[in-house]
């Protein structure tokens, strides 16, 4: 488990490949944010974009006409009531129907399990944020176990309110560029971003330009004004 504080940039660029990841955090200017962002290796996952869609979700789709995928397809975030919700695939949309059907938090982000990819077998990644108390905030992982067993590793975090300039970051993927190995189970971070913009600069300056797909800041209620960052997407 984390021992230290590490800063936001240095998190992220000492893996070279994070895969996609969840933030949230505190700005300087006490801005309560989360963040959203992924990354891909072939061409088939560059070729996808981060958008808004009329119902207010944000959603990871084709940049081409291709069949669903729903590995690669998904709500990346939606508003759920006072309930925001974000992560890596489509257990955001689950996990925002059991907290609508008025599950708690704890008991909506169990029973998930990791991606059936592999052999990396990708984590799923899922934050979810009470929008009317600061200090209401979940993180889930759903992982594969490093060693033989096969069935899921649940971890549910709850995390006190970041102070200005701190947050708690998971990514699936840790990588020293030669292997990619499932990401740690979280890391606190911090940050001096001093706004939302500042925010999302920091994310998309410091993930690796080649695998870079894009990244979202957003607030809770604030789906429709999130701030997106966007590569030029691959052709598959």
């Amino acid at each position: 488990m984390p021992t230290t504080v590490k800063q936001l940039n240095r998190a992220l660029t000492e893996h070279h490949y994070p895969g996609r990841g969840v933030l949230w955090c505190r700005t300087t200017d006490g801005s309560a944010l989360g963040v959203y962002f992924l990354t891909g290796r072939s061409p088939a996952s560059r070729a996808r974009t981060l958008h808004r869609t009329p119902a207010g979700e944000l959603v990871v789709a084709p940049s081409d006409a291709r069949g669903h995928d729903h590995l690669r397809h998904y709500v990346a975030a939606r508003q759920s009531g006072p309930w925001l919700v974000f992560g890596n695939g489509e257990q955001v949309a689950t996990v925002a129907d059991r907290l609508a059907g008025e599950q708690p938090p704890a008991v909506a982000l169990d029973g998930l399990d990791y991606e059936p990819d592999p052999p990396i077998f990708t984590p799923r990644l899922t934050v979810v944020v009470d929008g009317r108390a600061g200090d209401r905030i979940w993180f889930g992982a759903a992982r594969r176990s490093a060693g033989r067993r096969t069935g899921t590793d649940r971890l549910t975090l709850r995390i006190g309110e970041p102070a200005p300039g701190e947050g708690v970051l998971m990514t699936t993927y840790r990588s020293d560029g030669r292997q990619v190995a499932t990401g740690d189970p979280f890391t606190e971070v911090g940050t001096t971003a001093g706004s939302a913009g500042d925010l999302l600069a920091e994310v998309w300056s410091a993930l690796p330009p080649q695998l870079r797909i894009a990244a979202a800041v957003f607030a809770p209620g604030g789906l429709a004004r999130a701030e997106i960052r966007q590569a030029a997407p691959a052709q598959a």
